[in-house]
């Protein structure tokens, strides 16, 4: 039964492709020879042989996707990972891409909470709906990235929301990336985390509130062995709400003082930047540092930052903000993690008996790595200005 409900999942979601390959041939065949050759470089055979060739691969990757997927091990977490990776990576001879990938990537969970009073809600939420397409030119040296968000939101506009990365990138200065158009910047280790690779169903309140946003403008990654740093310069308007309000720059710098050891001792990085930029009247200024250390199955990370004004996640404004978090986890076996997270942050630190803490104890099964995961969270609640709360969060990823 797993397999044929296996086998339906995957021809509801190549079927629309193969029928276009088929409908592609015998468009081709009806096509002047010269005008295929003019078009393509080959002969007309040529090109059918070859759209035949694909077609066969195609449908040959199709036919064997349900078991490559109950076969394919993944034992990294900290890097997302698919499980079509391979059916869904298209590979070209000729032409100006190198290659082009898909990705699709859900997250939804259901939440009980319940308050002092004995109140109780549970609902679900499709927390994150990502349809993603990679291209690499031809060298390897160039590529780009269109994340489209169709995941329900009352925050923004749909169009808003819809658009997420859109970007140029190019890695021909060794050891760097360059990278042009709409990303995530990196602001704190968290704030700029991949959704795909977060320890717990939520981020931290920093990184959800000072952080997690996207932006446009320049943006320079290196990556050396004890060192790797991130700087941007960008628009102050976040998810295309109106046309360069001011600017921001967004620096952060990463010390690997075991870089060179080849984890012998584990691996440590230490961290820290800024933020500054103004939008219209409003200047913002923020500070951030990050310590974290992993030693095979073990790891843990603590984060601070501190704001005067923010541009993030929660939107623009002028308070004074502070928080703090520590995570601590460890490997039980190569599928199963337990996870501790302390969370406190403060959203205007003009206000007394202001304070949110978050309590989270959280347990993570990698069925296959990031690409198909179970979530169990349970968070207390305690905020100085409402009544105490609990939440018990049961979620999953799936990334094809």
């Amino acid at each position: 039964m797993k397999k044929i409900l296996s086998a339906l999942l995957f021809l509801f979601i190549f079927s629309p492709c193969a029928f276009a390959i088929e409908e592609e041939i015998h468009l081709e065949q009806n096509l002047d020879g010269d005008f295929v050759q003019s078009i393509t470089g080959h002969t007309k055979e040529e090109f059918e042989q070859q759209l035949q060739a694909d077609k066969d691969t195609f449908l040959s990757n199709l036919k064997s996707a349900p078991n490559d997927v109950l076969k394919l091990q993944i034992e990294r977490t900290d890097v997302p990972s698919q499980l079509l990776k391979k059916q869904l990576t298209m590979k070209f001879d000729r032409g100006p891409l190198e290659s082009f990938q898909t990705w699709v990537a859900l997250q939804g969970n259901i939440t009980t909470q319940m308050n002092e009073n004995s109140d109780t809600d549970t609902k679900f939420n499709m927390a994150l709906i990502n349809i993603i397409f990679d291209g690499k030119f031809r060298g390897g040296k160039e590529g780009f990235r269109l994340m489209l968000d169709p995941t329900p939101t009352h925050a923004r506009g749909f169009l808003q929301q819809f658009i997420q990365d859109a970007y140029f990138e190019t890695n021909r200065i060794p050891h760097h990336n360059v990278l042009i158009g709409n990303s995530r910047p990196g602001v704190g280790y968290e704030g700029a985390q991949s959704p795909y690779t977060l320890p717990f169903v939520a981020r931290s309140q920093i990184s959800r509130n000072l952080a997690n946003v996207r932006k446009f403008g320049l943006r320079v990654r290196g990556d050396y062995s004890l060192v790797d740093y991130d700087f941007g310069g960008y628009s102050s308007d976040t998810f295309f709400r109106e046309f360069f309000p001011g600017f921001e720059f967004d620096g952060w710098v990463n010390i690997k003082p075991l870089g060179k050891t080849d984890g012998k001792w584990g691996k440590i990085v230490a961290g820290g930047g800024i933020v500054a930029g103004k939008k219209h009247s409003l200047d913002y200024f923020m500070t951030g540092a990050a310590l974290s250390y992993e030693y095979k199955r073990f790891w843990a990370r603590a984060e601070y930052a501190n704001s005067d004004g923010s541009n993030g996640g929660s939107g623009s404004t002028s308070n004074r903000a502070e928080g703090f978090y520590a995570t601590a986890a460890y490997r039980l076996t190569k599928k199963i993690e337990v996870l501790a997270r302390y969370d406190e942050f403060n959203p205007d630190r003009s206000k007394d008996h202001n304070n949110q803490r978050e309590y989270t104890a959280g347990l993570n099964y990698y069925i296959k790595g990031q690409a198909l995961k179970l979530i169990f969270n349970y968070v207390f609640c305690q905020n100085d200005a409402k009544p105490d709360s609990h939440k018990f969060i049961v979620g999953t990823q799936i990334v094809l």
